[in-house]
């Protein structure tokens, strides 16, 4: 019975990533580009679209939706060469001074070396929960898709369909969990070299700009958030089936091999930042 569950899940996920693919969206009419005078771009008819940073600025966009709760993919294309000091953020945040927000950021470094992989999870407006990876890969030859699932129950970050990271709702043990605000996307391109690459030690080297990452197949299944109102209701349907996804035993493995082999900072092991104990989620294995 196992095995057929495990059959069944397969073909539902290809069928699901087969739709999604489908109806992949267009960048003009799902997102707002919101600064850089001119540095991003949207191209191929509303296919691609491009952030640019040179020393006067970097350049950014934005969602037009808001979502309370989503699964959020999107194609990414990162700064090729030399990269050092630059920071590409792809996120989901809320409004206000107490204001939940998901990252991907993706720490430049100098031709050769790695990009690192850094994730966090804010919740009322307190983070301080950072996980970094090494990519298995080298982000800058090809896309890669970069996923958020967020519902009511669990945060998970995956690479190319792979878990690197997994955040449950432990509101029971007094963790706070984003849940009650509605987020929109965002995505930056900017330099950091004060802190981005070696705690800020290598600089960006603006002989190589204009540094350039590039985007491509967003897709959200999400409940879009306006007005008060979840355009989810309270549909069961299969399309809503995110909703309640968690991690198989074949995710679980895949999740402990990232973990194992390029997880490179776990705040739940620095034992430096929380003299008076981890935080409550770090206790549990």
């Amino acid at each position: 019975m196992a095995s057929l569950n495990m059959v069944l899940s397969l073909f539902i996920s290809v069928l699901v990533s087969s739709l999604m693919v489908s109806s992949a969206s267009n960048f003009y009419n799902d997102f707002d580009i919101t600064w850089g005078d001119g540095r991003a771009k949207i191209l191929n008819n509303g296919q691609l679209l491009t952030l640019s940073l040179d020393q006067p600025s970097g350049s950014g966009f934005q969602s037009r939706n808001e979502y309370l709760f989503a699964k959020i993919d999107m194609q990414l294309k990162l700064v090729p060469g030399n990269s050092a000091g630059t920071v590409t953020a792809y996120y989901l945040k809320s409004n206000g001074s107490t204001w939940d927000e998901i990252d991907f950021e993706f720490l430049g470094n100098l031709s050769g070396d790695p990009y690192i992989l850094h994730t966090n999870v804010f919740s009322q407006g307190k983070g301080n929960r950072e996980q970094q990876f090494y990519l298995w890969f080298d982000p800058t030859a090809d896309f890669h898709t970069y996923t958020i699932l967020w519902n009511p129950q669990r945060i998970i970050f995956s690479v190319d369909g792979t878990p690197i990271r997994e955040f449950k709702n432990l509101e029971s043990m007094g963790v706070p969990y984003p849940k009650n605000q509605p987020m929109r996307i965002y995505s930056s391109l900017w330099n950091a070299d004060d802190w981005a690459t070696r705690g800020g030690l290598v600089k960006t080297d603006w002989s190589k700009a204009p540094f350039t990452a590039s985007y491509r197949n967003f897709n959200a299944n999400a409940c879009a958030w306006s007005n008060g109102v979840s355009s989810c209701g309270t549909s069961n349907s299969m399309t809503n089936s995110w909703l309640s996804e968690e991690l198989d035993s074949t995710s679980q493995e895949r999740l402990q091999w990232v973990r194992k082999n390029y997880m490179i900072y776990n705040y739940c092991t620095d034992a430096n930042r929380f003299p008076q104990g981890f935080p409550p989620e770090c206790n549990l294995s």
